[in-house]
Order: structure tokens, then C-alpha cells, then sequence
């Protein structure tokens, strides 16, 4: 028989139905998954040996919980997986307005409803879905938008004195009794307003106005906040902090390769893109680097943190670029190219907290400045090191492409380039597939000349080959030709 099909207290009591808090609920239902062996967790990554094992000790402490950690790094997703460890349905009293149980009403309602109608007390059913409340804390958040005011209407059309339970208007963490409730951005909340919420955190006693109820609240509390917040905009206050129970540090990934599997997860992309434009892994991979490099950047406050949400943006906005040279060419598919990242420019400027050093440079500047470092970076991983190279007496692969430069004219690609063109340029230059074999063995056919772009690019943030970009055109050529030329 289903549990919704039962319709009154009666119902329940005949089929032995047993209430649970919704910290016994998560506890239960979490140590039936780690018996199984299932994760509680989907689509989070790199928190399997880091912050998951603390998330999972805390709900079997029955605790509240503190996400401390900087934007971008899944605190508000992993509150939200919490339903999953949910019940399905719980039965609550027909029409309360704070979720009441029907084996333990709290509410004047519930229980004036239930003591005139005993077992024939009609039950409705709330779906996990239901049971979760989320606040943003902003500054003009009030103990009234929280926990609750005297409603002056309703006193009036009931004709009530104040003094009855009954003029109440129950706030948003009354009416999340039995449900999860989060709090994101905590030091955001003024002071005063964190102090409405000790009792309940603690004892469940909630004030309002002249009233002191004992409504033992059934709640679990989620809080997230930044540390960056602590100094710039306020504090949480200790003897909040006194009774969150555990206090859970989250991270930005710790390798590239976790890091790709969250951009791949989270990017939007539509289906043409995904069955038109290849995607080389050294693509996602660099895309990759550039958050790291910004994350160590001079330019960027370390302190307020590079989100998660760059790659993400940033993906997707590389993915239309080539997306647009497509429909542009009227071209049947395309690879990514190194020249698309330039379309990620606008994604990464507005990511990145600047200090004084990168508002001086720019947005922009700082932009196109992590882009090279990241190829800086990465380049030795896949080809030699330039500077081991220059100490070798015979001409090395490197140096039949620079002489290639020395002898013929810059190489130009346009940004609306078809791929014919685009692959006409590079083929002109002889010794880069060369190169590319020489070096990497068994990269895929279909991306041979991104990966020959990317040895340009290479050489030019090396200072080997001049690089010039002028609208949408792109320049590689010699770097002393200018000189030579008298221009």
C-alpha cells in the first residue's frame, strides 16, 4: 500500500507509521547508501576524500552546517543534494502552516484540530521536493522576514485581541519546520538578525514580539559563507558560530583533470554544438589553466577567489565562437581553434576581482595576459623546453620553423576564417606538422591543427615569433622582420 493513500491520523496509526526529525531522516537514509555503497553526492567532484567524508560525519552527528569556502566552490549545490537523503513523502496536518507532524503538532492550529477530531484528522502528504527553504542574507533582511510579526489584518478580521496566538504571521524559518533551510552568505546577515536565530539553533524557542512560543522546531540548518565576507561586509557572530555544529572547508579543484570533468558537467551547450564543433582535450585543458593561472595571478585578488563559474562561462562562450564562424562560412563542422579564445575575453573579465596593479593594466589586458600565461605554462608539458633547446649545436625542430619565418612573410587568420583557409595558412608552414610528430605521437587527426596553432602560440609567448593581433585579423611572423625590414 502507498503511504499517500493514507488520508487521517487514524490511517497512520493502523499502518504503524513511525515519524522520524529530519536529522533522523538524512542520518538513516545516509548510512542505507554508504551500506550500499551509493553516493549521496552525484555530480560533485573532487570532494570525494576532502569534503564529502566531513559532510557525511557531520549528518551522522546530527549536526547543522556551516559550507565555509569562496564563490564558485559547490556550497550551494551540495545543500541542495541534501534532499536527496530525504524521505519521499512525510505526512503533515492538513492545512498548517508550519508543516505540522501529526504525532507531535506544535502549532495552536494543529493541535485544536487534532484534539477535536482525534484519529479522524485529515493528513496531506509533503513530497521531498517541497521541503526545502533557501534565503539569501542581505542586509534588509528582517526578524519578521525570518521568524515572524503580529499580523494587524488578520487580528482585525478574525476580530482578535493581540494577545492571541492566532494573529501571528509565521517567517520563513516557521514555515521550513520539517524542512531543510539555508542561509546563504551568513555574514551578509546583520548582527542583530543573527541573534534572532541562537534560540532556535539551539533550544527551538522562537520569539515573537510579546510572545514567547515553545514550538519545537524541526529543522536543518545549512549556512554557506565566504571569508573574504568576514572583513569586507560583516562578521558571523561566535556564539552563532557556537552553535553551528560542524564548520566544512570547501576548495577549488586540486588537478586539471577534475577540473574538466566540472566544466564538461556544468557548460550549456546546445546539440548543434555538441555534434559540430571537436573539441581537442588540450582545448579544455587550457581552458583549464587559465583559471589556475588566475587563481595565482599578481593581478587578481587571491582573496576573493576565481570561480568554478569562468571555465564554465568561458567554455560555452568558446564554444560559440566556433560556433558562429560555422554559420558564418555556411562550413558542415569545425574544430576549435586557439584564436577562439579570444571570444572568452568577456567571460573572464567579468570573473575576476582585480587589485590596483590590474585595474591600472585593465580588464582586458589582465584577460589576454592569463590566456598566454596558461599556454606559457603548458607548453613544456607537451614540446621541449625552448631555453634546453638553445643549448644543442644541430638545428632542432623549433629552429626549422623559425627559419621558415625567416624566409617567407607573416602568416595571417582572420576570425571568420572557413576552415579551409584556416587550414591553407598553417599548411604553408612546412615544418610544423613536422614538428608536431616529432613530439606528440598520437594526438587525434582531426585536431592536427589546433595542435599546430598551438606551437605558434608557443614560440610567440616565448618571444621566438612575432604575434600581432588588429581586430579580428591575426598576425605570426619573424620576430626581428620588422627590424630587419627598417619598418
Amino acid at each position: 500500500m502507498q503511504l499517500t493513500a493514507l488520508k487521517t491520523l487514524g490511517d497512520l496509526k493502523s499502518n504503524s507509521y513511525i515519524s522520524k526529525s529530519i536529522k533522523d531522516e538524512l542520518r538513516d537514509n545516509l548510512i542505507h547508501n554508504l551500506k550500499k555503497d551509493k553516493s549521496s553526492f552525484e555530480g560533485i567532484f573532487g570532494y570525494e576524500h576532502t569534503v564529502i567524508p566531513q559532510l557525511e560525519q557531520a549528518i551522522l552527528s546530527k549536526h547543522n552546517i556551516n559550507l565555509l569556502g569562496l564563490r564558485g566552490q559547490a556550497k550551494t549545490r551540495i545543500a541542495r543534494q541534501l534532499l536527496n537523503l530525504l524521505d519521499e513523502y512525510i505526512p503533515v496536518v492538513e492545512g498548517s502552516e508550519i508543516n505540522d507532524d501529526p504525532f507531535h503538532p506544535i502549532s495552536l492550529y494543529a493541535k485544536e484540530l487534532i484534539e477535536e477530531k482525534g484519529d479522524d484528522t485529515p493528513i496531506s502528504w509533503l513530497h521531498r521536493s517541497e521541503r526545502f527553504a533557501e534565503k539569501l542574507a542581505t542586509p534588509d533582511v528582517t526578524v519578521a522576514d525570518l521568524i515572524g510579526d503580529i499580523d494587524p489584518i488578520k487580528a482585525a478580521n478574525l476580530k482578535l485581541s493581540y494577545a492571541d496566538q492566532r494573529v501571528i504571521h509565521y517567517g520563513m524559518i516557521p514555515r521550513a519546520n520539517r524542512c531543510i533551510f539555508v542561509i546563504n552568505e551568513l555574514p551578509d546577515l546583520q548582527a542583530r538578525i543573527q541573534v534572532a536565530l541562537f534560540n532556535i539553533l539551539q533550544e527551538g524557542d522562537v520569539q515573537i514580539r510579546g510572545f514567547n512560543l515553545r514550538l519545537a522546531l524541526d529543522l536543518q540548518f545549512v549556512f554557506t559563507a565566504n571569508p573574504e565576507d568576514y572583513t569586507n561586509r560583516g562578521s558571523i557572530v561566535t556564539p552563532l558560530k557556537d552553535r553551528i555544529g560542524s564548520q566544512i572547508l570547501t576548495h577549488y579543484p586540486k588537478d586539471i583533470e577534475i577540473a574538466k570533468q566540472i566544466t564538461k558537467q556544468e557548460a550549456q551547450l546546445s546539440d548543434f554544438k555538441k555534434e559540430n564543433i571537436i573539441v581537442p582535450d588540450l582545448a579544455r585543458t587550457l581552458l583549464e589553466q587559465i583559471s589556475i593561472e588566475a587563481r595565482q595571478s599578481h593581478y587578481v585578488d587571491s582573496k576573493s577567489g576565481v570561480s568554478a563559474r569562468l571555465s564554465i562561462t568561458a567554455f560555452e562562450n568558446l564554444m560559440s565562437t566556433a560556433e558562429r564562424r560555422v554559420l558564418v562560412n555556411g562550413d558542415s563542422k569545425t574544430c576549435l581553434r586557439l584564436s577562439d579564445f579570444n571570444g572568452i575575453i568577456p567571460a573572464i573579465t567579468g570573473k575576476v576581482e582585480l587589485v590596483y596593479e590590474g585595474e591600472e593594466e585593465g580588464a582586458e589586458f589582465v584577460a589576454q595576459q592569463l590566456i598566454e600565461a596558461a599556454i606559457l605554462n603548458l607548453y613544456p608539458k607537451y614540446f621541449p623546453e625552448i631555453k634546453k633547446l638553445e643549448k644543442q649545436d644541430e638545428d632542432q625542430s623549433y629552429d626549422k620553423v623559425l627559419n621558415w619565418f625567416m624566409k617567407n612573410d607573416d602568416v595571417q587568420f582572420f576570425e571568420d576564417d572557413s576552415n579551409a583557409e584556416y587550414e591553407s595558412a598553417l599548411n604553408k608552414i612546412k615544418p610544423l606538422e613536422e614538428m608536431l610528430n616529432e613530439y606528440v605521437s598520437n594526438y587525434d587527426k582531426a585536431e592536427k591543427y589546433f595542435w599546430m596553432e598551438f606551437i605558434l602560440w608557443g614560440l610567440s609567448v616565448h618571444k621566438k615569433l612575432d604575434r600581432n593581433q588588429v581586430d579580428t585579423q591575426l598576425n605570426f611572423g619573424d620576430s626581428f622582420g620588422s627590424f630587419i625590414k627598417g619598418l
